[in-house]
């Protein structure tokens, strides 16, 4: 499904790596739009020209498929890769240290793409010695067959006890032929920062950098507030604070701010000054600082558009879904209306609870679900870091009766959000259905969920 105003990005590499990359491109990166191809090195360059067609900037998941895509297609567009760096491999010297079959002190392994010199620096620092490593220092670019004969040789003339390669291919060649591998991946880190990287390079991002953002705020509770001053110097002194307050936000941003009188505000950024600030759409400094200091929770409405009216008009309506979720929280909609959101406003530095992904938020509201309900949902499910619920739980977070309950809950199945997934026995009548809440997994932690 295609979302209008997204920046195609093509992803290119072995499926496992394609798939990492999707994964981080969901959950963190909404202006992208990613069409990939999952191949091998021979197959590269084909699958390459393919994408070009097709998208703004092409991401490859390694430096060979790199070096093979860059050897015979020639494009104007900007091509990026996922660079090999000390996370990766730290990350596979753990996995291959935690083998039971493998002595720790003892084992020396063989590894390809690494410089003496590089890896040498990177093992220092977590007190390994390069003479536990066994470097390849072949031809400048190597084929598969050649990488993976050097491991092979090394391990079966008893140089080697294991191996550690960057490509995927020859970790499954060595599978088969039972040498110890580990294949050795870009974190989700490193691949957010070549994300990063490609998208500031693309020509639609630059097109947006400068494009005017719209946000709207609105005191949650301020009335309540006011009348827990008790006097009109405590009153005027409070309205003044939080001027204050909101005004060196909005500095911050190279903004302007006016007030709309009483509880809400008006401010004007730039669109990639805000996404900076809030780390890709992540969480409100402000937010944390004003409810330190002042008590009070913030709604704020960001309207993205290809006009002001329309931005403005954009940030009215993320303000009014704020206010239907019950304040203290934001949303963002973009040109065509899609919404990002809700993000947690009080907290910054609690687990990230933003919902980005445009497909998701879709098929929530059409399935009947508000964005109360999201709010109170993931809420809950990151709390508790539970996906199983009853009705009666689920009536009892959504604030609505058992019957209006059951009728959400055969809209939400028929949109593929939530399943049924077991019944609980009780003394009397028919076993009670639970319910679970596939579309919010990711909020949960990695622990096995009840």
């Amino acid at each position: 499904m295609d979302i209008p105003n997204r920046i195609a990005i093509g992803i290119l590499g072995p499926e496992g790596l394609v798939n990492k990359v999707l994964s981080v491109i969901a959950t963190s990166f909404p202006s992208f739009q990613p069409l990939f191809r999952a191949c091998s090195v021979e197959e590269a360059p084909r699958a390459a020209e393919e994408l070009l067609a097709e998208v703004e900037v092409l991401l490859i998941t390694g430096p060979t498929l790199y070096r093979r895509v860059k050897e015979k297609v020639v494009t104007h567009l900007p091509v990026h890769m996922i660079p090999l760096t000390d996370t990766g491999l730290f990350s596979a010297l753990y996995r291959m240290r935690s083998k039971p079959e493998l002595n720790p002190s003892q084992t020396v392994f063989s590894i390809d793409s690494f410089s003496s010199s590089a890896l040498s620096k990177h093992v220092k620092e977590i007190g390994e010695t390069a003479s536990h490593f066994l470097i390849y220092d072949g031809v400048p670019y190597p084929h598969v067959q050649e990488i993976t004969q050097f491991h092979a040789d090394a391990f079966h003339r008893g140089a080697t006890h294991a191996a550690m390669t960057t490509e995927s291919e020859v970790a499954d060649k060595l599978n088969e032929l039972g040498i110890p591998c580990e294949w050795i991946t870009p974190t989700d880190q490193n691949i957010t920062v070549a994300l990063e990287r490609a998208l500031l390079s693309t020509e639609t991002r630059r097109s947006k950098e400068a494009q005017i953002l719209v946000g709207m705020i609105n005191v949650d509770d301020f009335g309540k507030k006011l009348q827990q001053q008790s006097s009109e110097h405590d009153i005027q002194r409070f309205k003044l604070e939080i001027h204050r307050r909101l005004i060196d936000y909005v500095e911050s941003l190279d903004g302007y701010l006016t007030h709309l009188g009483a509880d809400e505000y008006l401010f004007f950024t730039t669109r990639g000054i805000f996404e900076r600030e809030t780390v890709g759409y992540k969480s409100v400094p402000l937010a944390r600082e004003v409810w330190k200091s002042l008590g009070l929770s913030l709604s704020m409405g960001i309207g993205f558009g290809r006009s002001a009216n329309e931005a403005g008009t954009h940030a009215r309506l993320a303000l009014r879904r704020c206010k239907e979720a019950g304040g203290n929280t934001c949303f963002i909609v973009r040109e065509d209306k899609t919404l990002i959101g809700p993000l947690e406003m009080a907290d910054p530095l609690s687990r990230d609870m933003s919902v980005t992904d445009p497909i998701l938020l879709k098929n929530a509201e059409d399935a009947g679900m508000t964005s109360a309900y999201l709010s109170r949902l993931l809420a809950t499910v990151a709390r508790s870091n539970k996906l199983d619920y009853e009705v009666h739980e689920l009536a009892n977070i959504l604030g609505v009766t058992v019957r209006s309950t059951h009728r959400l809950l055969l809209q939400w199945m028929d949109h593929g959000l939530i399943s049924i997934t077991g019944y609980v026995k009780v003394p009397k009548g028919r076993p009670k259905q639970t319910f679970r809440l596939h579309f919010l997994e990711k909020f949960a932690e990695s622990a096995p969920l009840n």
